[in-house]
């Protein structure tokens, strides 16, 4: 019988524990994916320790994780375009963590032949949030771009997609040691700490046309409402409170299938790279969502099978 990774109760690491789970049959317009890999998010944690719980309720006993990727091995009724054997990367929310899984063929798109499983369990997350994210800030040519955590998931992801959308300056908020990593992207590093916006105007005296806060600190909410003159081109996935106080954006974009092929074609198009700085087995899920939680990750954390 498959297993999957699953909480009976809010905590911490601790009560992500394996759970046997009944083989699932594809339905119409289904398909059943053989997991090989899944990526592990924040947001994965902060369901696990209960933090969400008025947004994205649990029923216990709760699977976690949003994306994946993995083999198809049958296909329900009607189904046209995917086949037994096809390689699939997708979402599938608080689903994720397992071995074996059923989704409609909508959650799904082909998997790029030379992406490695690990970055392809991965991809979904970060590179819908980014590309929604930029999208909704209306990033185009010839603008500057400031992204805050430019090194973890997310920023990682929308460093590239800005200069893919045309920014012609992408600044990114990192660390020191992450810095030669977002040169690597395409991006002009700056370190966080007292003067990080005179940091900021050194390398864009234009001004800053977009800020997108991957972080969710104060220093991001205050660097960007300063550099950013339009309220709404300041963007957050991390800070909710602020864009209700401040009036800045609040982003959440839609999950589709549509965005998840515009991103493998870019992967494809040689524009688009995801580094994951560490793979667990799926049984250690725990260990993964500890060094999660623990911050300054690089890329993403992937749970293999």
């Amino acid at each position: 019988m498959p297993f999957a990774m699953a909480i009976t109760e809010f905590g911490d690491a601790d009560v992500l524990r394996p759970l046997e789970v009944p083989e699932p049959d594809a339905g119409p317009g289904q398909l059943r994916v053989r997991v090989r890999a899944a990526g592990v998010n924040l947001i994965d944690c902060r369901i696990r320790s209960g933090f969400m719980q008025s947004i994205y309720p649990a029923t216990f006993p709760q699977v976690l994780g949003n994306e994946f990727a993995g083999v198809v091995d049958q296909t329900g009724p009607d189904v046209t375009g995917f086949a037994v054997g096809d390689e699939v990367l997708g979402f599938a929310f608080m689903q994720s963590y397992t071995e074996v899984l059923v989704v409609g063929v909508d959650q799904v798109v082909a998997k790029p032949a030379d992406l490695p499983w690990e970055a392809a369990g991965s991809l979904s997350a970060v590179g819908q949030t980014a590309y929604n994210g930029l999208r909704a800030l209306q990033v185009s040519s010839g603008q500057t771009v400031l992204v805050h955590a430019a090194a973890g998931g997310v920023g990682t992801v929308a460093v590239q997609l800005a200069r893919a959308f045309g920014a012609t300056t992408v600044i990114g908020t990192a660390s020191p040691s992450n810095h030669d990593y977002l040169r690597s992207l395409g991006a002009e590093p700056v370190a966080y700490g007292a003067g990080l916006a005179d940091r900021v105007r050194a390398l864009a005296p234009a001004g800053v046309d977009v800020a997108l806060d991957a972080h969710g600190g104060q220093e991001a909410l205050d660097v960007s409402l300063e550099l950013v003159s339009d309220r709404k081109r300041i963007g957050t996935i991390a800070n909710f409170r602020a864009a209700g106080q401040h009036g800045i954006t609040m982003l959440r974009g839609e999950r589709s299938a549509e965005t998840l092929a515009a991103l493998t074609r870019l992967y494809d198009d040689g524009g688009l790279r995801l580094h994951v700085q560490r793979t667990y087995p799926l049984r250690q899920a725990a260990d993964a969502h500890r060094e999660a939680e623990a911050g300054h990750v690089r890329g993403k954390l992937a749970l293999v099978v």
